[in-house]
């Protein structure tokens, strides 16, 4: 029997193959089986932007608040449509050049939200440019720092048209004759915000906390059976509450309000359905609203529209989930003519 108490070669010995038994267990082995990994089918790669935006999310060290992995439990609902797997980040691990490896993006910390499927949660270039360029400008109560550095202060007759400007607040910036233009490095660092999106699984596979998830936007917590059942107000948290805010009365400068607003009171929806499907780009001064008609159904579309009708002291009849398949059909025809 070995006596490690006076045969020290022994000793470190054993304890050099345990060490090195365990290297080859827990970091080799998993580094072999991982280069197996295989993409998602539809899932797609980052394009040159994407990827541009990918090295400064990781120079900003974004990955030290927020993380990029929806876990198996149920407070992780709301960040994705399931749990993550190692597929999904087959094109983000790539090397970043011959002497650094693929970054760590799956982060621990949670000071922030999950980022998983943020460019499905919050699809809109204005709020993410106005978000980083003020956080509290769109959430009142974030500790995210702010990233002047990403902007330039720009005389408005200079501001070119292959520029983007920032729709920001009178309070936050008002300097008259003078416009915030986000830098090319805001720009790629907001397209690869937005491609953060989670590929569907071969034949909609999904995990077990998804129930619970249909639960809070189905009847089991309040939804409307004149709406299929869903919850409107749930939905508009989920979809629209990031611009447009929970009281409904949005960012002054920034994102227009739902409460009080004619095109939300009008009788006749339409206008209102169209907008949610099309995307609004319309109003001076104000951020640009991204489409929705690929992400919401017919009967989400008709919940939260109704919400919108019937909250904040709107008074306007509901939306039929009859109606919103209507004027969708319409949108189409008018579009391929």
């Amino acid at each position: 029997m070995l006596n490690f108490h006076k045969e020290h070669k022994n000793l470190v010995l054993t304890a050099g193959v345990v060490f090195i038994a365990l290297s080859i267990m827990i970091a080799i082995l998993p580094a072999f089986q991982m280069q197996e990994t295989e993409p998602i089918p539809d899932q797609k790669p980052l394009t040159a932007n994407e990827r541009k935006g990918l090295e400064i999310y990781v120079s900003e060290n974004c990955m030290a608040c927020h993380t990029q992995q929806v876990r198996n439990i149920e407070m992780d609902n709301m960040w994705g449509s399931r749990p993550s797997i190692p597929s999904d980040y087959f094109y983000s691990k790539k090397r970043l050049d011959v002497w650094r490896q693929s970054p760590s993006l799956l982060g621990s910390e949670r000071t922030g939200p999950d980022l998983t499927n943020i460019g499905n949660r919050q699809p809109s270039e204005d709020w993410h440019l106005l978000h980083l360029y003020n956080p509290r400008a769109v959430v009142s109560e974030s500790v995210m720092p702010s990233y002047p550095w990403l902007f330039r202060e720009v005389d408005s007759t200079l501001v070119g048209k292959d520029q983007k400007t920032i729709a920001v607040p009178k309070e936050i910036f008002n300097q008259p004759g003078t416009k915030i233009v986000a830098t090319e490095d805001a720009m790629f660092l907001v397209d690869y915000l937005k491609s953060l999106k989670q590929t569907e699984l071969p034949g909609g596979n999904v995990n077990d906390f998804i129930p619970a998830l249909k639960k809070i936007q189905t009847g089991g917590m309040g939804g409307d059976k004149a709406t299929g059942g869903l919850d409107g107000e749930n939905l508009f948290k989920q979809t629209c509450a990031a611009c447009h805010q929970d009281n409904g009365k949005g960012i002054t400068g920034a994102f227009p309000p739902l409460a009080g607003s004619d095109i939300v009171n009008d009788k006749d929806p339409e206008m209102l359905i169209t907008i949610v499907l099309q995307g609004y780009d319309a109003l001076p001064n104000y951020g640009v609203m991204p489409p929705f008609g690929d992400q919401l159904t017919d009967a989400e579309i008709a919940a939260i529209t109704t919400h919108e009708r019937s909250s904040w002291g709107n008074d306007a009849p509901a939306v039929k989930e009859e109606d919103v398949k209507k004027i969708r059909e319409m949108v189409k025809n008018e579009l391929n003519q």
